[in-house]
């Protein structure tokens, strides 16, 4: 399966593209929403998230990068986890269906917010993307595939004790980098 070909399938709204992106990446989506919900999570609802991320890319494929597609379908599923976790949390639990009518929790959405975010965001993606190998591959696998260390140290061929200093030393520098940049941390 190409990302890529897929991606552009997807773009122009292609069900059979739909239909091969489910089966690809269901395991990778529902293993994030485990992840993030650190197992708290039934199996119902790790189903119902996960057929909630396919849903909002189906419903935004005109938003995906036909080479980030894996990496779009991983920040939905982060989202999505953790909006479900929030929503259990505070007793509130939105039906997909009142979800899909736009019926939502209550909006506290701020333009200057949601500004600094996206700015920040930006900043922090640049910072990310100037660290070097193995740094970088470390830091995504630990914060946006929730893997953790002694996963991460399996899998690269290193020391557990090295993927954590790698992971401390590398926080130290994007701190710093923000701090340098004006974000107050």
């Amino acid at each position: 399966m190409n990302q890529d070909s897929l991606a552009k399938r997807l773009r122009r709204r292609d069900e059979k593209a739909l239909e091969e992106t489910i089966r690809s990446y269901t395991p990778l989506v529902a293993t994030i929403i485990y992840n993030v919900s650190n197992g708290t999570l039934s199996k119902e609802d790790i189903e119902e998230v996960t057929s909630d991320v396919f849903l909002t890319l189906w419903n935004n494929t005109d938003k995906i990068i036909p080479e980030k597609l894996k990496g779009y379908l991983c920040c939905i599923a982060k989202t999505r986890a953790l909006n479900k976790l929030s929503a259990s949390k505070n007793g509130k639990v939105i039906s997909l269906e009142d979800y899909r009518n736009g019926e939502d929790l209550e909006d506290d959405f701020s333009i200057t917010d949601e500004t600094e975010k996206k700015e920040l965001n930006q900043h922090l993606h640049a910072i990310i993307d100037a660290l070097g190998e193995p740094d970088r591959t470390i830091l995504i696998r630990y914060y946006y595939y929730y893997q953790s260390t002694p996963q991460i140290a399996s899998l690269m061929q290193l020391n557990v004790e090295t993927v954590k200093t790698k992971l401390k030393r590398t926080r130290e520098k994007i701190k710093a980098r923000l701090t340098e940049g004006g974000y107050l941390l």
